[in-house]
């Protein structure tokens, strides 16, 4: 099994999973052509994929996905209460599935399971993926962490997980009151300190991969975010990749 970002961020998130000749994106926070020029820098194109899954209605996560999914007939499987927040646009979808968000489901060669976070949006979930062998655990917009979402990804042999902002920079910075509560709120994002207290939660005895992801580039730096959770795991910073927005992260192999 293998795992790639296509870009991470406010701006746009889009992750790629593979395991045998199953590929899924998780997220489509870009449109068609954006979405084939990045699938290209990894030696793919949109008719590789078995289909998308989304995580919730917001526009970074889904802004592209129905035009994508009509363009290449490709299956858009979300939770109910996602699919009742989203608009297709026009697009005419071949099929939209939708999927329980404590039911695990199979698509090809790779097994699905999402689970429950708490985020401001109509049903949101995160998912682990795994091949049978490995299990991949992707987590980002939620404000806090719970047990469920800790049983769900301890364990894993890669995780995606959010370091959106660090507390402090958001504080002091531009950003407007509202929209400062929005995102140190219950519902919001995870700065780096609840990612960090998230990770010492988990069962990391098997970790292969740790990546932070979605971090605000007007409120995080890539070293903050490396330093809270190296910090957690005693490794060096630089053992901790970054997913970027303009390029996201490369391939992953899980072995």
């Amino acid at each position: 099994m293998r795992f790639a970002s296509l870009g991470s961020g406010s701006r746009g998130n889009a992750l790629l999973v593979e395991a045998g000749t199953t590929r899924v994106l998780l997220d489509c926070g870009f449109g068609p052509r954006e979405v084939a020029f990045r699938l290209g820098r990894l030696g793919l194109a949109a008719e590789d994929l078995a289909g998308i899954l989304i995580t919730h209605e917001h526009s970074d996560h889904a802004a592209g996905a129905f035009k994508l999914a009509a363009r290449h007939r490709l299956t858009i499987r979300m939770t109910h209460g996602t699919s009742s927040a989203i608009s297709p646009g026009g697009a005419e979808v071949p099929g939209v599935e939708l999927i329980d968000s404590h039911q695990p489901l199979r698509i090809g060669d790779l097994e699905v399971h999402p689970f429950p976070v708490p985020h401001d949006a109509r049903e949101p979930v995160q998912f682990v993926f795994s091949d049978g062998r490995h299990r991949l655990g992707v987590l980002s917009d939620l404000g806090g962490s719970t047990p469920h979402v800790e049983r769900m990804l301890s364990g894993c042999d890669a995780l995606v997980l959010e370091c959106n902002h660090d507390a402090d920079m958001l504080r002091k910075g531009g950003y407007p009151p509202h929209l400062k509560r929005r995102i140190a709120g219950r519902y919001g994002h995870l700065d780096n300190n609840a990612s960090a207290a998230l990770l010492a939660a988990l069962d990391t005895s098997r970790l292969q991969h740790l990546i932070a992801a979605h971090l605000s580039q007007q409120n995080n730096t890539p070293g903050l975010a490396r330093a809270a959770l190296a910090g957690v795991l005693g490794c060096a910073g630089e053992w901790i990749a970054v997913a970027d927005q303009e390029t996201g992260f490369d391939w992953r192999d899980l072995r």
